[in-house]
């Protein structure tokens, strides 16, 4: 067979380790049996293809009326199977074809099928009468003595009739459109195996990648529960010494062990208020700790917020008025329950109003403001607005904690809730702190079922709102709302 240039662009099977080509993967068995069909009402000659391993994809070949009379016998159906194997497993010449007689006077020509320099099937034409044969040969005659001369005379003729010469013509026709088929078949095949080992190549890399990653993942987790152990250990040991420096600051500065003076009394204040920082820090670190670990105690009861508000309110009320910021508190009477621990909660908003006064300048205003609202029941899907008109609702109660602050860059505000992350990360920053208040407030929130998040407070500070579910419809309605102010 002839080869087309671009042909050579396309590697071997054997080359990507796709294995040897076979007929039966280079074409289309239903397009194969049309094909051979229309050679057949074409040429008159009946067609059909077989791969190197015996299959036959495609035939056209009818049982004419000279053989249905031979196989009407026992020999003659051991003579007709015979010639049909020798045809199928005869030894062809490259790139040239074969003949080969049958018993009957009729011929078959044998065409191998080449490709990329070798035979992966051959194209059968036949069984045709060739024009020299007049009368029925003594080797049809022969199979058995049963059979009817006359009537094998009468059928013989009915055989299709074509000289060799045509035949040649029909079979080289013939290899020409197989070349053809096979060269897109070819084509098609290699673009398919190609775009599996692809698929299986990159699945293989997801497979590692993933791999790596749980391992990462693993590793990280161990780390993580080392750091908390860690620090529940570390801190613990510190918190026992550090209560005795308290205790005995606090008894010197008392005057317990003699009379206090000028800068001995001063030194000893500084001891004992350092002393109270860094017992607040290791008590941040123990309760990071828990909150990590899943160790946490929760004491649950219906809170009333708009309570924890104003008693957080008024433990700061001194550092407010010192710094010259307003403080208010604005709580509705028929605000629902909250089912948690008050303690906890009073942790929560302690902190986040604490936070807001740090970063507060002087004549500045920090407001905690507590209000009813309904979001979509979890499951919702947000990018279906249909869904979400039609999702169930529950009440939530929503705390906003707003400052005329500096307030936080956009960018800043999904990391403000890592454990010791600073926005200002700088050695001379203005405004101390460990990073550990937030993270905790998030921790204690998502343990309470809520969500924190951050908001603008155009044209200047920050906004926290947090929203926990609320555990009653409403509140008693003898309890009347609060609204506190704390110059």
């Amino acid at each position: 067979m002839s080869h087309d240039p671009a042909r050579a662009a396309i590697a071997d099977f054997d080359a990507i380790g796709l294995g040897p080509l076979r007929l039966e993967d280079l074409v289309d068995r239903e397009a194969m049996r049309g094909m051979v069909a229309s050679f057949e009402k074409v040429f008159g000659v009946p067609v059909r293809i077989v791969s190197t391993s015996g299959v036959t994809l495609a035939s056209s070949v009818n049982e004419f009326p000279i053989c249905a009379l031979v196989n009407e016998e026992p020999a003659g159906r051991r003579a007709c199977s015979t010639v049909v194997s020798e045809v199928k497993r005869l030894r062809l010449v490259p790139q040239a074809g074969t003949t080969h007689a049958c018993f009957t006077g009729a011929r078959y020509r044998v065409m191998p099928i080449e490709y990329e320099r070798g035979a992966i099937g051959r194209a059968i034409l036949g069984p045709y009468l060739p024009p020299s044969v007049e009368e029925v040969p003594d080797t049809l005659l022969s199979v058995d003595d049963r059979i009817d001369p006359a009537r094998a005379a009468e059928l013989l003729p009915r055989m299709p009739r074509i000289d060799e010469r045509t035949v040649e013509q029909v079979a080289n026709h013939l290899v020409s459109v197989l070349d053809v088929i096979l060269w897109s078949g070819h084509k098609a095949l290699l673009t398919s195996k190609m775009h599996i080992a692809s698929m299986r190549e990159s699945y293989r890399e997801l497979v590692e990648k993933t791999t790596a990653l749980e391992e990462a993942y693993e590793r990280q987790q161990e780390l993580d529960k080392l750091k908390s152990n860690f620090l529940a250990t570390i801190s613990h040991e510190l918190r026992t010494p550090l209560t005795s420096i308290l205790g005995y600051s606090e008894m010197l500065a008392g005057g317990l062990a003699g009379p206090m003076a000028g800068p001995q009394l001063d030194f000893v204040q500084i001891i004992q208020a350092k002393s109270d920082q860094l017992l607040k820090l290791i008590m941040s670190l123990l309760d990071l700790s828990k909150l990590e670990s899943g160790t946490v105690m929760m004491r649950r009861a219906d809170v009333a917020i708009g309570a924890v508000l104003t008693e957080a309110a008024s433990t700061l009320a001194p550092t407010a008025a010192k710094k010259g910021v307003a403080l208010s508190v604005d709580a509705p009477a028929d605000l629902p329950f909250v089912l948690g621990d008050p303690e906890r909660l009073r942790q929560v908003f302690l902190n986040l109003a604490e936070n807001a006064l740090k970063f507060t300048p002087a004549s500045g205003s920090v407001h905690l403001v507590a209000r009813v609202v309904a979001t979509p029941q979890d499951g919702a899907d947000a990018d279906e607005p249909g869904l979400v008109l039609l999702a169930p609702l529950r009440q939530m109660v929503e705390i906003r904690v707003s400052d005329t602050g500096i307030g936080i860059p956009e960018e800043e505000r999904a990391k403000v809730f890592d454990p010791f992350y600073q926005v200002d990360q700088s050695p001379t920053r203005e405004h101390g702190g460990t990073g550990l208040g937030l993270s905790i407030v998030k921790r204690l929130v998502e343990a309470h079922h809520g969500t924190v998040s951050i908001e603008g407070n155009a044209p200047s500070g920050a906004v926290f709102v947090v929203r926990l579910p609320a555990s009653r419809p409403s509140a008693p309605p003898s309890r009347g709302a609060i609204s506190v102010r704390f110059a």
